[in-house]
């Protein structure tokens, strides 16, 4: 009889977690869901979002008329997403020459977006995607929550800034129709922007 009982209550707690399991993550589920369905030729997803001067940014006014290179990079400030950034910066004309409007999207504040702009002199929009709402809509892997890093003040002092998203680091290339064009996880921090650079001159 208590073998029985034991045998229930295991069957009962199994059945439990099991379901706890299944809707822990809805989020993932999501964006594995979505991750699973755009790929190259799709059409890109429009969005609305916030720069970092404070402004909102519409994809609208980009996709369809420019090649956008929508970079997703998970914090400001921090060692390899520095890297990235200063590797678009360093080929920006090359890519301005060719019709290409670059745009980072982080977790990050529009306020600390400014500061990371300011301190590495970044040429380019960055946007605020706190809730990851467009990593979401690319099918981009994040985790919700809060993250610290260490950053600048407008007089160089040390802060830390805060972001409510960390989002995985993915590169997207929209092209002048409106259709994705590639759609890759980034391996190469540093090297990101040589590669979108020789996949545009393709």
């Amino acid at each position: 009889m208590r073998s029985l009982l034991i045998g229930t209550l295991t069957i009962a707690f199994a059945g439990l977690y099991g379901m706890l399991g299944t809707n822990a993550t809805p989020a993932q589920d999501k964006i594995k869901d979505v991750a699973a369905k755009l790929k190259v030729g799709d059409k890109a997803p429009a969005f609305k979002s916030i720069d970092d001067e404070g402004k909102t940014f519409d994809s609208n006014d980009v996709i369809g008329k420019k090649t956008l290179v929508l970079y997703f990079y998970p914090a400001d400030f921090t060692g390899g997403c520095t890297s990235q950034a200063c590797g678009f910066r360093d080929d920006i004309e090359k890519l301005n020459a060719k019709g290409v409007r670059v745009v980072g999207v982080s977790g990050d504040s529009a306020a600390t977006h400014k500061l990371f702009k300011a301190k590495h002199k970044l040429p380019f929009t960055l946007l605020a995607d706190g809730k990851a709402e467009i990593a979401q809509a690319y099918g981009v892997p994040f985790t919700l929550g809060e993250g610290k890093a260490k950053g600048e003040n407008e007089k160089g002092e040390k802060i830390d800034v805060v972001r409510t998203a960390t989002i995985n680091r993915w590169t997207v290339v929209i092209d002048k129709g409106g259709k994705i064009a590639s759609i890759d996880k980034v391996g190469n921090a540093a090297g990101d922007a040589k590669r979108v650079t020789d996949l545009v001159k393709e």
